[in-house]
């Protein structure tokens, strides 16, 4: 039986394709002349066109797809899978081809006045920094009177100190990534200064307390930033040298610390006072004048241009290109060619889809919409950043320097608390050794009118006796009794009155007051115009020893700085840190023949020196080994790995003074050995463009 619809299609194809002759002749149409013979199969464009657009596919009402659709689904996902992959091939051709461009375009800026401006400009923000790290150390033992902060407080202090310059570093080295280098380091040393500034002039310690963390929050950004700002300045066979030469700032700032200390807070008279409530004594006076380098510094940054590496990889072209050709023309024409005529006109700037969506996002809704969408995006791509970091090319590597940053912090920082801890407490038992002891002794209707010093009083009884304008310092009374006695204008340091019995007596004008008596039982007693709280003893000398052995242990960096510098691309990164980290392991067994304070000052002059050049390794390596976007996230993470093993560090090491000796030099020995050999498994970055 006929199939209707195969009839319908064949008169359809006939009508279409059937042509009259004249005769049974062949003259009148030429595609009736012989042609090679086709297979079956075979048919015109036409034809074939006409049988997809007629035939009915029979699993169409099945919902099954056409083969022939199927097949062009396949062809437009490989036509856009290869659109994709020409334009992941330009963009990586250009991202690579930057690094090198950028290192060909440094090395015909030169290096010159341009570098060494921003040398010092950079190199006052470290000092700041330098700056910052000794401030709370040195005020400390005239705060500590003059606010009456207890030992745990003074340890809170430098807990919060150093925990929020970790997360300052964390914060900061983040951003610098994102909002630019320069634009980071301003709002560094601002909030610095401003809570510096304030921190001179609060009188309670809580208000004291946060205006140092929040400094220390502040600055605490700074070594990341300076860093990956001056290496985007410099060519490759400079940057070694130059990024170690760069680091001597920060013992610059050790000893403009440990010299100003030591010239202004032992002259206590320098200060004033408004009423009894406002006080500014030296050590106040001494904070003002250490915000003078992070001053200068905020002055010189605003006058320096972004970083053009930082401006390329985000797509600012003409910026970048505008500062590049000011860094040439301004080295050249110091070298006395203005002549020279910069002559790079394109630079390639690979464009991400995260600037294009901010770029979409500013164009609308309302302010505040875009103020939150940028900041929310710029957090995004921080946290996506530090999520990178975790890359597998990355990875081995980064945990390797996080181990060796740790470790060297760790020896580093808890033997610099070792060192002066140490020297007070040999003090403290030379002192202890000269102390006099007083036992049940009977002093009736006597007349105390000279200086009660480094004695202890137990079972005493006074007896309607007078102490006037005098002073105590480090006396004990213990379990003694006062009656009838009269005391007046008394200054005391480090004077308590323990489980004492005090009977009919009176205070005038004197500092004894709540924190001097503890268990005592008053009986009939009056204080009159009492001085509250602790006050400093004016006539008191400072100990100037612990600002001397500040200021030699920052001194005694000079020489592993030169010697770091003038071979760090001689013999490379690696070999200076893994044997700086191995010599100041050895230098740690001498500590164990310290029996005097003289030796302790020797040997810690001694590893100071030897340490140095593997800071200064570390800090190369680290911008080296990193890319542009990813570089001051990097070093912020690894600097706040510092500060976390110095907080480590410091209770660690503080813990075992006064009971010995062998326990943290064995750690800071272990921990150097360990990073100082693992540091030989680094990559070496001397010869390595910045990418």
């Amino acid at each position: 039986m006929d199939d209707p619809y195969q009839n319908n299609v064949n008169q359809q194809m006939g009508g279409e394709y059937t042509y009259t002759q004249d005769g049974g002749g062949q003259d009148g149409y030429p595609y009736q002349t012989d042609y090679p013979p086709q297979d079956e199969d075979a048919a015109s464009d036409a034809t074939e066109g006409a049988d997809e657009d007629n035939q009915m596919y029979e699993g169409e009402y099945q919902g099954i797809p056409h083969p022939d659709e199927i097949k062009e689904a396949r062809r437009a996902a490989r036509v856009e899978a290869r659109r994709k992959a020409r334009m992941a091939a330009q963009q990586e051709e250009e991202e690579e081809n930057l690094p090198e461009q950028y290192e060909i375009i440094m090395e015909d800026c030169g290096h010159g006045r341009f570098q060494w401006m921003l040398f010092f400009v950079l190199g006052l923000a470290l000092m700041a920094d330098g700056v910052d790290g000794f401030v709370v150390g040195f005020v400390m033992p005239s705060a500590e009177k003059d606010m009456c902060i207890s030992n745990s407080d003074k340890g809170l202090l430098g807990l919060l100190v150093y925990v929020a310059m970790m997360v300052g570093a964390l914060v900061w080295g983040g951003l610098c990534d994102k909002m630019g280098r320069r634009k980071c380091l301003i709002y560094v040393l601002s909030i610095d200064l401003i809570f510096s500034f304030l921190s001179c002039f609060a009188q309670g310690y809580g208000f004291f307390l946060f205006f140092r963390f929040c400094s220390g929050f502040g600055i605490g950004g700074a070594i990341p930033i300076v860093y990956t700002y001056f290496a985007e300045f410099l060519q490759m066979d400079k940057r070694g040298e130059h990024l170690s030469w760069l680091c001597m700032f920060w013992m610059l700032g050790g000893l403009y610390a440990s010299f100003t200390a030591w010239g202004i807070i032992p002259h206590y008279g320098w200060g004033f006072a408004i009423g009894t409530e406002f006080q500014m004594h030296s050590w106040r006076l001494f904070i003002l004048v250490c915000l003078l380098p992070a001053l200068a510094a905020l002055v010189g940054v605003i006058f320096m241009p972004e970083s053009p590496r930082f401006l390329l990889e985000n797509a600012r072209h003409d910026e970048a290109w505008m500062i590049l050709r000011k860094v040439h023309d301004t080295n050249w024409k110091a070298k006395g060619e203005p002549e020279r005529v910069f002559t790079v006109t394109n630079i390639n700037t690979p464009k991400t889809q995260e600037d294009e969506f901010i770029e979409i996002q500013s164009d609308t809704g309302t302010a505040f919409q875009r103020w939150t969408v940028r900041h929310l995006t710029m957090l995004q791509q921080v946290m996506a950043n530090i999520m990178s970091l975790s890359a597998p090319e990355l990875r081995l590597q980064g945990l390797f320097l996080v181990i060796v940053w740790f470790c060297l912090a760790f020896s580093y920082h808890g033997l610099g608390v070792w060192f002066p801890d140490m020297i007070k407490y040999m003090q403290f038992e030379e002192y202890e050794a000269k102390v006099r002891v007083f036992h049940r002794e009977r002093v009736e209707r006597f007349h105390f009118n000279f200086s009660l010093v480094n004695q202890i009083h137990r079972e005493g009884e006074y007896i309607h006796d007078k102490f006037a304008n005098i002073e105590m310092k480090s006396v004990k009374f213990e379990n003694s009794l006062f009656e009838n006695c009269y005391f007046e204008d008394i200054r005391s340091t480090n004077t308590f009155f323990e489980n004492c019995t005090i009977k009919n007596s009176i205070f005038y004008n004197t500092d004894l007051w709540q924190e001097k008596f503890k268990n005592c039982q008053m009986e009939n007693t009056t204080f009159l115009h009492p001085k509250k709280g602790c006050h400093l003893n004016f006539n008191e000398e400072n100990d100037i020893v612990i600002y001397m052995v500040s200021f030699l242990g920052s001194l005694a960096v000079l020489p592993g700085n030169i010697i770091s510098a003038l071979f760090m691309d001689k013999i490379g990164r690696i070999r200076i840190i893994g044997g700086s980290m191995l010599v100041s392991s050895a230098c740690t067994f001498l500590l164990l023949l310290s029996f005097s304070q003289g030796a302790v000052i020797c040997w810690q002059c001694l590893f100071y020196g030897a340490s140095v050049a593997a800071w200064n390794g570390l800090e190369v390596i680290s911008v080296e080994l990193y890319p542009s976007s990813k570089r001051g996230t990097a070093f912020g993470i690894l600097n706040g790995i510092c500060k976390f093993a110095a907080i480590i560090a410091s209770f660690i090491f503080a813990a075992f003074i006064g009971i010995t000796k062998i326990i943290p030099i064995f750690l800071a020995f272990s921990a150097l050995v360990c990073g100082g050999l693992l540091a030989l498994k680094l990559p070496e970055t001397r010869e390595k463009i910045l990418s």
